[in-house]
């Protein structure tokens, strides 16, 4: 097992923040106009506390923080993969593009559905709160008070029931995935590649070896 060397970890910790960066900014150029746009159109947004809109911005873009430097660091260290280790990454990822062509509409969605978690429980939370928002804020016998008391109780409504679905979803996934998995004999993959890179390293120096012998 080869071990990371210092420059490897400092170009992968640079891989993060830059992936870390890019969701903070992602989230920002989401959520800060999102609020921007509240704050002027409706008058019960501008009653809630400053404390309570910064929150908001928050749930939204530390997600994206998160995601995107787990997103830069796992592609530095698939990039880092050579020899026999990226050979079976490659075949790896040729299987799994023919699963993915194989399987059906509902299948793909669900595939997709369980490899992107939190993308679509932080989406569904936030359309589902969108929706939300518009409908109180359009009860005109509502006072500012009573309209946030609504949006809590419909967010932790839409929390919930978008954490059960998502619940569902991966248990699904999970259990199609049990039902269908073999054994993992990728370690025998690996060895075979490892066996054919040493054969040809070893030809290679054989035929530089009997190069100067014939001349």
């Amino acid at each position: 097992m080869k071990l990371a060397t210092q420059q490897e970890l400092q170009a992968h910790d640079a891989a993060t923040l830059r992936g870390a960066i890019e969701g903070t900014l992602a989230g920002l150029a989401i959520s800060v106009p999102a609020s921007l746009f509240a704050q002027r159109r409706w008058a019960s947004y501008r009653s809630l506390p400053f404390s309570l809109k910064v929150l908001g911005v928050i749930i939204v873009t530390a997600p994206a923080f998160a995601i995107g430097a787990e997103k830069r660091g796992i592609e530095y260290d698939e990039s880092l993969w050579g020899g026999a280790g990226k050979l079976e990454l490659e075949r790896q990822q040729q299987e799994q593009r023919s699963r993915w062509e194989r399987l059906g509409s509902k299948e793909k969605f669900m595939s997709w559905a369980t490899s992107n978690q939190y993308k679509v429980i932080l989406g569904s939370w936030a359309v589902g709160m969108g929706i939300a928002g518009s409908i109180i804020m359009r009860n005109k016998h509502q006072t500012g008070a009573q309209k946030i008391v609504q949006a809590r109780m419909w967010a932790q409504a839409i929390t919930i029931g978008t954490l059960i679905g998502a619940g569902i979803v991966t248990q699904t996934e999970r259990a199609k995935i049990t039902a269908h998995r073999g054994e993992d004999h990728s370690w025998v993959h690996m060895l075979e590649e490892q066996a054919e890179e040493e054969r040809q390293r070893g030809l290679q120096a054989l035929g530089g070896a009997s190069a100067p012998a014939t001349a």
